[in-house]
């Protein structure tokens, strides 16, 4: 599998690390990583978009040409070849779900950061977007049931939570904080 490039500058005073972003579908993490990523002087990368580079296909024809267990596997292989890099990288919502991926980002040192956004402010975000397959086959109660599920992972599984109800940029320079500390 090829991956793009991440560019290796510090992030702050010399220190070399990888910030993950994890959260549930909607959340914001593309969104607040690209900004956090500057104000943090590195690179930032999306592993969703990662994912439809190197496969050459959309989310939706991943999921039904190959079903969403590759997807997952493929999703895992990308955070793992990730750690050690210095970036940012907004990671699938299902990332961080998965026991051994979350714990290569742990034993490498990254910061696993839960952006923590109420379920209806994700859902206004996702509701109509054809490009998430769990989207479009679920109802509104499926995906709060969901998220409800996947929030208690995703606070197991990140070294730092983050409630963002703020404006991104806000967000963002949180994020840089918590990482700076």
């Amino acid at each position: 599998m090829i991956l793009s490039p991440i560019r290796a500058v510090p992030l702050y005073k010399e220190k070399y690390m990888t910030v993950f972003l994890c959260g549930f579908m909607g959340c914001g993490k593309s969104t607040i990583g690209k900004l956090a990523a500057k104000k943090l002087g590195c690179g930032f990368c999306d592993t969703d978009d990662i994912i439809v580079r190197t496969l050459e296909m959309t989310i939706p024809e991943i999921f039904e040409q190959k079903g969403e267990p590759f997807f997952r596997q493929t999703e895992a292989e990308i955070v793992k070849s990730l750690c050690g890099k210095t970036t940012v990288a907004a990671c699938g919502g299902g990332a961080m779900l998965n026991p051994d991926t979350a714990k290569a980002a742990k034993d490498a040192g990254a910061a696993v950061i839960f952006l923590d956004v109420p379920f209806e402010t994700c859902y206004e975000r996702i509701k109509d977007d054809t490009n998430r397959p769990i989207v479009v086959k679920s109802t509104k109660e499926e995906l709060e049931a969901l998220y409800n599920a996947r929030r208690d992972v995703y606070l197991k599984h990140s070294t730092i939570r983050l409630e963002c109800n703020g404006r991104p940029v806000e967000n963002a320079e949180r994020i840089a904080e918590a990482v700076r500390k």
